[in-house]
């Protein structure tokens, strides 16, 4: 069971929620008789769907370098591929004695057929009406949705209720006394075939709290109770061992019931009767119920709704890419501890070139390798942008033809390969979240917050503090230096290609978090520290958020102790908790893109059949989003002759954050060290030259453009002088922008930006200053410009030789 939050589980917000809206409801529900076919539920359930047969995922015409990868790669951990997700056997703790010899063991694989006698089936179905079921293969259920906050605080009851309000992590039901009659209990408000329960201990960091075994009792009107049972006697299921590995228990027969409750029968001899739970349950068709048939979610969208692991999410790209081959691009930006390739989808109507004027964006998830939704919606919009553009919806026509689109899903690989094998509601909160050698992505990156505030409050400084493009520490460029692999590509990718916008989703909340990410003020953990483009930003975010189903949602649920709800959904990354070193703050200090956090669910790593209910919660979100990167303003400066000036500096009045224009630098440090060959064989490497940056990324360009582009337009690409264009996120208003070059005067114009989208045009010719012409003149004519200074000395030295 994926814990929620930075600290600790949604779930347990939830049954502390009950537990103080439950005090004092002793066994009793809701007394009104009508409340079921009254009560809307808000939150409607997914019907689990049976899986579809395994697509083919391959094609004649598959990229070769892919192709071979498959070949030359057999880790262990590429498993073909899976069926939907089912309950994982999670490791245990030193093994203890059971409670009764007849339980099954925690974990048990769900998708393994029920053992069970006659005497169990006959055992479970009294004279109570619960029916169970009689089927030799036992069926996988999801989660009801306590973890995923879809189960509501009415729909949780419990005996009593205590919390500790001196623990902010705290989070569980705890019962207000320690004995055999506590119960929580929880109303699946329809007839569900319930199949298993899974428990974790209270999340604390002070108390050890956990449930050792307990009882299972099911009801279809919440006064009349049906325990499982073990042949003759109650059935005592085995609970936690330690208070974070989540414990899965199977009833031995399924028991189809409405109200389902967790009866505590031992607890940790130190502790107290706290416990997490997660309920697994299939819901049953109801016809005649109108508000669970309306309240249901649903989506129209043909895409393929599971979890991929790495050789299932690459052969995911390649049937987008056969299906939409003018619009995709596969590249790679680098590789990962372990070796697993860091692949990207580029969406552009002219993949694999920069086109002058149109703006780049990106999408990045799975920086955290077990928060697995972002993973997902990433694939399901790289399936989706190429459907709707065959299918010339117009809106996302538009988009592909006028912005160049890259996604990557899985920055971290080696940590979503460790989270999967714990599974879905088995993973626990930390399995998977950092890369293969310990490093968590998400703060890896070089801390320029306080190299550009340390500045900035020197009194004597020499000269103006650089507001942007602030420069990389030495030591994080050092080998020694603590950086992941994953970490430094990144890097890479973003010097190397203009980015204007980007998101990284995120997971374990609902909630879009700006920059800046760090506390400016020393020794505080939180602190609203906003950027000079803080209206921007937090326009943004608000894009994201209040186009998602659930984020702005005031009725909603928090998922933590967190309610942002005052900001809409967002909230400045150092008021939340500060982090240095965070990819939103490297990419707004030392390139033009501005970085922003979403976190798309609170649930980390949600089960299969919830992927098309998150998919309906964040498409339009992911889209709108998107769409931002061309709000603003964007132009071209060049110099009198139409040639785009490189680095030119664009600044805004009032804002004290510049960009720059463009260049293409790369590429020609590329051709002169030799990594692109000049040959009729196109990007040839130069033979193991170890000198090179590892920042000049020119494997790239031997890797995908070479395959894609012809030789020509490769060393066109790697001789070519910048375009000089720009983009500048603004809001809608006026503004005074000046341009200015080393070598160029500078020029500042107004420029307005409209409410109706698109980027205002503002374009800057720039002329050269006299001594810049000077210097151009005598070095077209092969001379240096005289240096005063040393004409002096050497007409003293003429004026010597005459005297002797």
């Amino acid at each position: 069971m994926a814990r929620l939050g930075t600290a600790f589980p949604a779930l347990a917000l939830a049954l502390v929620a009950v537990a103080l809206a439950g005090v004092g409801a002793q066994g009793t529900a809701f007394e009104e008789p009508d409340y079921y076919s009254q009560e809307l539920w808000r939150h409607g359930g997914y019907e689990h769907p049976e899986p579809d047969p395994e697509p083919e995922l391959f094609s004649p015409s598959l990229h070769e370098d892919l192709r071979a990868e498959e070949q030359e790669q057999q880790e262990p951990h590429q498993q073909g591929p899976r069926t939907p997700k089912k309950a994982i056997k999670p490791k245990k703790a030193p093994k203890r004695e059971k409670l009764v010899a007849e339980t099954p063991p925690p974990g048990k694989n769900s998708n393994r057929k029920g053992r069970r006698s006659k005497n169990l089936e006959k055992a479970a179905s009294d004279d109570h009406g619960v029916p169970v079921l009689h089927e030799d293969v036992r069926e996988s259920c999801p989660p009801l949705g306590l973890e995923t906050l879809k189960i509501t605080d009415f729909q949780l009851h419990a005996s009593t209720a205590g919390i500790n309000e001196n623990d902010f992590y705290d989070g569980a039901w705890c019962a207000g006394r320690n004995d055999l009659h506590q119960w929580i209990e929880v109303d699946a408000r329809r007839l569900t075939k319930f199949t298993g329960v899974i428990t974790q201990g209270r999340n604390s960091l002070w108390l050890s709290d956990w449930v050792t075994s307990y009882k299972v009792m099911v009801s279809n009107d919440s006064h009349t109770w049906v325990t499982v049972k073990n042949g003759s006697g109650d059935m005592i299921f085995e609970g936690n061992s330690e208070k974070e590995i989540p414990v899965l228990n199977e009833l031995p027969v399924p028991m189809v019931a409405r109200y389902i409750r967790i009866n505590p029968q031992s607890w940790f001899d130190n502790g107290s009767i706290c416990m997490r739970m997660e309920i697994l349950g299939c819901p049953l068709p109801d016809p005649n119920n109108y508000y669970h048939r309306r309240n249901e979610m649903t989506t129209t969208d043909d895409l393929d709704f599971k979890h991929h692991n790495y050789k299932e999410m690459r052969q995911l790209m390649k049937v987008v890419n056969e299906m939409c081959p003018n619009i995709t691009r596969i590249y790679n930006i680098g590789k990962s501890h372990q070796g697993l390739k860091l692949y990207a989808v580029e969406i552009s109507d002219h993949p694999g070139e920069h086109e002058v004027g149109e703006p780049e964006f990106h999408y990045i998830a799975g920086a955290h390798g077990n928060e697995v939704l972002g993973r997902e919606l990433l694939l399901l919009l790289l399936q989706f942008l190429c459907q709707e553009y065959l299918a010339q919806n117009t809106r996302i026509v538009r988009l592909v033809e006028e912005t160049r689109i890259h996604i990557l899903p899985s920055l971290n690989p080696d940590g979503y390969e460790k989270a999967c094998e714990g599974g879905s509601e088995l993973g626990g909160w930390s399995l998977g979240r950092w890369t293969h050698d310990g490093i968590d992505i998400n703060n890896n990156f070089p801390d320029l917050n306080t190299l550009l505030w340390e500045a900035e409050d020197r009194q004597n400084a020499p000269r103006k503090v650089p507001n942007h493009y602030i420069g990389i520490p030495e030591w994080f460029l050092s080998e020694n230096a603590t950086v992941a692999t994953e970490t430094r590509a990144v890097i890479a990718w973003m010097e190397k290609i203009p980015f204007v916008l980007g998101g990284n989703l995120q997971g374990g909340e609902l909630v879009v978090a700006y920059p800046y990410d760090m506390v400016r003020s020393l020794w505080k953990t939180q602190e609203h520290t906003p950027t000079p483009d803080d209206h921007v930003f937090r326009w943004l975010a608000y894009s994201y958020a209040s186009t998602h189903r659930l984020m702005t949602d005031a009725r909603r649920r928090v998922c933590h102790t967190e309610d942002f709800q005052k900001e809409e959904g967002t909230v400045n990354g150092a008021s939340w908790h500060t982090v240095a070193g965070s990819l939103n703050d490297f990419s707004y200090l030392h390139t033009n893109c501005f970085e922003l956090s979403i976190y798309v669910g609170c649930d980390k790593y949600p089960h299969e059949s919830q992927l098309p209910e998150e998919w309906e919660n964040n498409r339009e979100s992911l889209i709108v989003f998107m769409e931002q990167v061309h709000r603003g303003i964007k132009g071209i400066v060049r110099d009198l002759q139409g040639k785009g000036i490189s680095n030119a500096i664009i600044s805004v009045e009032g804002v004290n954050h510049d960009i720059r224009t463009g260049t293409w630098e790369m590429y020609k440090n590329c051709l002169r060290l030799g990594l692109l060959s000049t040959d009729s064989e196109p990007g040839t490497p130069a033979a193991n030259n170890k000198d090179v940056p590892d920042h000049y990324l020119c494997f790239l360009m031997e890797e995908t453009y070479s395959e894609l582009l012809g030789r020509i337009k490769i060393l066109q690409m790697a001789t070519r002088t910048s375009d000089g264009d720009y983009w500048r996120l603004l809001n809608p208003g006026e503004y005074v922008v000046t341009a200015k070059a080393e070598g160029f005067i500078t020029s500042t114009k107004n420029c307005m930006v409209g409410y109706d989208m698109g980027a205002t045009r503002c374009d800057f010719t720039l002329t050269k200053t006299n001594l810049a012409r000077i210097r151009e003149i005598m070095e077209t004519f092969g001379r240096q410009p005289v240096s005063l200074p040393s004409r002096r000395l050497n007409l003293r030295g003429r004026k010597r030789r005459q005297r002797g």
